[in-house]
């Protein structure tokens, strides 16, 4: 096939692209922007047809469109060509194709690929590379060295597949070099504690990563693919790649959010408003409040610890966009004294870097 061809083909596939996209609606995914930060919704982990994948680049960033998404990579592995006798071998291919759309539709569309290697170090997700044919390397020494001079940020995926209860000493080599930037600790439908706990222990950017293969409504025919959260400066590569580095990164897979207190405590803050019936709580009284909770994440509140002074529910659950109506009882002489009513809850769908259920404290106005 000549170039002149080839730039045909892309030109009436961005075109048809294009048109069958404005038949489609947005579903905005409404996670709240943190800290000065915007939350981007992201997913560093997919393939193509120019891999093991089942569809063409440019429906990667249809979906990604349709589902809400504002940053995806296409990492179709490096050596894995199971429709080379459809498609020519060539590993940037995906990539230059799926870009004239992803302009189009302001979906930020990174530069990436994937590497398997023999464990350790295992399976490697590389983003924002500028060659992937040059990553195919048999020597790992000079595999390392391309990573370092293509300024990769690198992950490790597929951590069933190769992250232990330690490190291994290949693994902790390349943390020592810097190449190591990230772990995957939920992928397609896993979740991975133990790589969530290697992660805080190194101090790395948390990745959840959809990995799929098929078209993502088959994938994921009820609700939302795992998404990566990145609080970036502003829209852009450099501040996602800015942000990545700095582990400003946050995992949303079904209904949990798993991060760092210091992300996902602003997060919940942000998504729900109290409404203050203007009611002085006082010893055998009823105090009725609202809580409303404006994201789409969620959450699911259990009482920790007695409040001082009144009763409180056991359990709240804040559906997404729904308000919920809570009374607090007085139990105590001195509540009309009391100029803020606390109560004590752990949100059980969110959990830290640690692995514990965020503790949260809710401050009423009594008044």
């Amino acid at each position: 096939m000549t170039n002149l061809n080839i730039f045909l083909s892309d030109c009436f596939i961005l075109l048809f692209s294009v048109f069958s996209l404005s038949a489609q609606t947005r579903k905005e995914i409404n996670i709240p922007n943190i800290l000065g930060y915007q939350t981007l919704k992201c997913d560093f982990q997919m393939h193509s047809i120019f891999s093991d994948g089942e569809v063409w680049p440019t429906v990667r960033v249809q979906e990604a469109w349709r589902e809400g998404l504002d940053v995806i990579s296409i990492t179709d592995p490096i050596g894995y060509y199971p429709h080379n006798k459809d498609v020519n071998v060539d590993n940037n291919r995906s990539y230059e194709i799926a870009r004239p759309l992803a302009e189009q539709t302001g979906i930020i569309l990174i530069r990436g690929t994937e590497v398997y290697k023999q464990m350790p170090p295992g399976n490697l997700s590389l983003l924002f590379i500028k060659n992937a044919n040059l990553l195919e390397r048999e020597n790992w020494d000079e595999f390392c060295e391309e990573v370092k001079d293509q300024g990769a940020f690198l992950f490790l995926s597929n951590p069933e597949e190769q992250i232990s209860s330690t490190w291994f000493p290949e693994q902790i080599k390349l943390l020592d070099k810097g190449i190591i930037n990230g772990v995957e600790i939920y992928k397609h439908n896993r979740y991975f504690p133990i790589a969530r706990k290697m992660a805080n222990e190194k101090n790395l950017a948390i990745i959840a990563g959809s990995n799929i293969i098929g078209p993502s409504g088959l994938e994921f025919p009820e609700g939302h693919r795992p998404i990566t959260l990145v609080f970036a400066t502003k829209k852009s590569e450099s501040a996602v790649k800015e942000a990545l580095l700095a582990q400003r990164t946050a995992i949303y897979f079904g209904d949990k959010l798993i991060g760092n207190e210091k992300f996902i405590v602003p997060i919940f803050k942000n998504s729900i408003e109290i409404i203050n019936n203007n009611k002085i709580l006082e010893d055998q009284g009823v105090k009725q409040i609202r809580i409303n909770n404006k994201s789409d994440i969620p959450f699911y509140l259990h009482r920790r610890q007695p409040s001082v002074g009144f009763s409180c529910p056991e359990d709240i659950i804040l559906k997404p966009h729904s308000t919920e109506a809570i009374e607090l009882y007085g139990l105590s002489g001195e509540l009309k004294d009391t100029p803020v009513l606390k109560l004590f809850y752990v949100v059980k769908n969110i959990l830290t870097l640690k692995g514990k259920e965020l503790t949260v404290d809710l401050g009423i106005a009594n008044e």
